[in-house]
């Protein structure tokens, strides 16, 4: 999922109005590319005043800019999902 489709999928998971927690699981790095694997978690209330609770694994790849600044070039927040699994739909539970 690149462009238009990641804004959609990232806006979807931001508009649900509930931080997100995110734990590091791995990094692996190779100069300036690296990749992440980091387990998150959104829980709690939402806009409307509904539970919500979305988890996943995202297997992510960031690049390092002549800044010295780390940007995602990759980003994949349910990268360890099994093919043809589709991600639950904000408010149902993931686990």
């Amino acid at each position: 999922m690149t462009g238009p489709e990641l804004h959609v999928a990232n806006g979807r998971l931001q508009g649900l109005g509930v931080p997100i927690s995110v734990r590091p699981r791995h990094v692996y790095r190779s100069g300036d590319l690296a990749l992440l694997i980091v387990d998150w978690v959104i829980d709690g209330v939402g806009r409307e005043g509904e539970a919500v609770h979305v988890e996943g694994t995202a297997t992510d790849v960031a690049r390092r800019g002549p800044d010295g600044l780390w940007r995602y070039v990759i980003d994949n927040p349910f990268g360890t999902q099994s093919l043809g699994e589709e991600p639950c739909p904000p408010g149902v539970s993931g686990s």
